[in-house]
């Protein structure tokens, strides 16, 4: 079996052998998920050590980039005088699905370490889990877009329950608002993947074809098919390349989120359980993300270029609207929501400078993100764990009370906040690099991006250090008065073995960013040649 293969349906094994065991050992259904999770972290560890980065230059998309590549028929239909329709069971990773699908096998770890949390339904919760484990895992793997969208569908349903089963008192109202949003940008992708089926012919063949390889070559497309880069195909007035670009860009900025789709993400984060925020934040973000480069841009190349103004605006915007309305919350948890808003603004800035270095600084800046999301949210999971509030003025002095939990508090807050020897600053700082270089390599995106780019780096150091100085120094007050003196205990053993590998990782990707370059270069380095051509 490829160990692709196996790493996709891991979870899905441990989740029957959970459903299966009878309730009355319920007690152990979070050791098997959390067994699950570390066996998937070993298997992505190891094919990461195993990836071999070379360089594959030339401009020109090719399934030779990818490795531990699987390709098996599974579905073939026989149309008759329509030819032939062929799905394959395709999956491959290259330098950019490699880093983040080992951030995701850690993050899923600290998840199910976070689950332990969970009291209710437990066979039900971790069932649902372990298919969100398979499904996000699945979505890095995927190079046929059918089976993308198989997977990328397959992650609302058990989100949808796991708001909505086990969140807060408007659970219902996050879990469906959550759900019509991302339906409605996945309804939407359906209708072009066919359009892009139906426009590319597999040159081996001769078949059309759900190859997202094949689809990233201009070559494959007929002369009359709908998204043909050799005519002016129109739909509704809009060139039909626009129209699809658009499209798909709006199923992936909905999961970043980017301004103004960004409105189910607060409400779902602050009723959502601290597992499913830390996933949230964690892992589906960088979904929209990674579908940005791997499907919009690699697809529509020419679109992606003649649009990247506003890209980039759309993620100044972001950035800047993020950071004012984490400036604003009283809540914890909805302020390093509108913090993530912020920070993943400077994903889309990066992409959108179509430079080595701008790519570069959004995927690390995904990377990073990505773990420290998952601190903080894990974080903001311990008080109100033991207390049930998060509001920033109930509590003051808690340095005093929980010395331990400030320490990693800060750790989190100041890397958060871009300061240099942590990642967010290596992802930040080459994201702006990007933009600054732009003008003279390809003359996309004006300076003042990048200057506004800095400020939301200024003001997300202020709502960190507020919030820091609010709820942490001076003399100890809480509203809770020795009830929650007396619950305010500091961190368990668990809970600091689960924050010291987050921390240790965020510090050595600052000190050592080429742990990700290395691995990533060579592919974003194809990516840039392939845009430029």
């Amino acid at each position: 079996m490829n160990i692709l293969t196996l790493l996709i349906f891991i979870p899905l094994l441990f989740g029957l052998v959970v459903a299966l065991l009878p309730s009355k050992w319920r007690g152990s259904f979070k050791y098997i998920t959390l067994l699950a999770t570390l066996v998937q972290l070993g298997i992505s560890a190891w094919i990461y050590v195993q990836f071999k980065s070379g360089p594959a230059f030339g401009g020109v998309m090719h399934e030779d980039q990818f490795q531990f590549v699987q390709k098996l028929p599974w579905i073939d239909l026989n149309l008759g005088s329509l030819g032939k329709m062929q799905i394959e069971y395709f999956v491959g990773l290259d330098g950019i699905s490699i880093s983040l699908l080992l951030m995701t096998s850690v993050v899923m770890v600290i998840a199910a370490l976070a689950s332990w949390e969970i009291k209710s339904n437990l066979k039900g919760f971790f069932v649902l889990f372990l298919i969100l484990d398979m499904a996000v895992i699945g979505v890095f793997c995927s190079l046929d877009f059918f089976l993308f969208y198989i997977f990328y569908e397959l992650m609302l349903l058990p989100l949808y329950f796991l708001i909505g089963m086990w969140g807060g008192a408007r659970r219902e109202y996050a879990a469906i608002k959550f759900f019509l949003y991302t339906l409605f940008g996945s309804v939407f992708m359906l209708l072009v993947m066919i359009g892009l089926y139906l426009s590319v012919k597999d040159p081996a063949t001769g078949n059309h074809t759900f190859n997202m390889v094949q689809m990233m070559n201009p070559a494959n497309y007929g002369h009359d098919s709908i998204f043909s880069v050799f005519n002016n195909t129109m739909i509704l007035g809009v060139p039909a390349r626009t129209l699809g670009f658009v499209i798909l860009f709006i199923a992936f900025a909905i999961k970043v989120p980017v301004f103004p789709l960004h409105t189910w993400l607060p409400d779902a984060h602050v009723e959502a359980p601290t597992p499913v925020s830390i996933i949230l934040a964690g892992i589906l973000l960088k979904i929209g993300g990674y579908g940005i480069i791997r499907v919009c841009v690699s697809i529509f190349p020419d679109v992606a270029t003649s649009g990247a103004f506003w890209l980039g605006l759309l993620g100044v915007i972001s950035i800047l609207y993020g950071a004012f309305n984490a400036l604003a919350q009283r809540d914890l948890k909805r302020l390093i929501a509108y913090s993530s808003v912020s920070q993943m603004g400077f994903v889309l800035l990066g992409i959108a400078s179509q430079t080595a270095e701008g790519i570069n600084g959004a995927i690390i800046q995904m990377v990073s993100h990505g773990f420290l999301a998952t601190m903080l949210f894990f974080l903001v999971g311990v008080v109100y764990n033991r207390v049930h509030d998060r509001d920033i003025y109930n509590f003051r002095g808690l340095g005093e009370l929980m010395p331990w939990y400030t320490v990693f508090v800060m750790i989190a807050f100041f890397a958060s906040l871009g300061l240099p020897g942590f990642s967010a600053f290596i992802g930040e700082a080459f994201s702006l690099m990007g933009v600054f270089k732009s003008p003279s390599v390809n003359d996309l995106l004006p300076y003042w991006m990048a200057a506004c780019g800095a400020v939301g780096i200024l003001f997300s150091a202020a709502y960190f250090l507020w919030t820091l100085q609010r709820m942490f120094f001076g003399s100890l007050a809480l509203k809770g008065g020795e009830v929650w003196k007396t619950a305010l205990t500091d961190l368990s053993f668990r809970e600091i073995i689960t924050l010291l590998p987050l921390a240790a990782i965020t510090l050595a990707l600052g000190l050592m960013p080429s742990m990700v370059f290395g691995k990533i270069n060579d592919s974003v380095l194809l990516l840039v040649q392939f845009l430029q051509k």
